[in-house]
């Protein structure tokens, strides 16, 4: 199973370049401006990924109550999934889901 170190650090997005904050209610995973994320953690916020590439959102999956965020590392072409955040750019993840073909 795995583990999960809670860390709900700011940061600055690698991707927007823009402040996020933490999200105070779990740890942040990504960038609520443009949904990005890095490829930092094999278990949630070991940060023990020696990748370190860019996690680019490409689609959006139903999930539970809410959805989940699919992403694809630009560096090793890896495939992940996070929760959206209560204070995601709803836009944002409007636009992903609009994608869908």
């Amino acid at each position: 199973m795995k583990q999960f170190n809670m860390l709900d650090e700011t940061f600055r997005c690698e991707h927007c370049n823009r402040m996020v904050n933490k999200l105070n209610y779990s740890a942040r995973d990504h960038c609520p401006f443009c949904l990005y994320s890095k490829h930092v953690d094999i278990n949630p916020g070991d940060r023990a990924n020696s990748c370190k590439g860019l996690l680019k959102p490409i689609d959006i999956e139903k999930y539970k109550n809410t959805y989940k965020i699919i992403y694809e590392c630009e560096k090793c072409h890896t495939k992940h999934k996070n929760i959206m955040a209560s204070d995601d750019d709803i836009n944002v993840i409007i636009n992903l889901s609009s994608n869908k073909k």
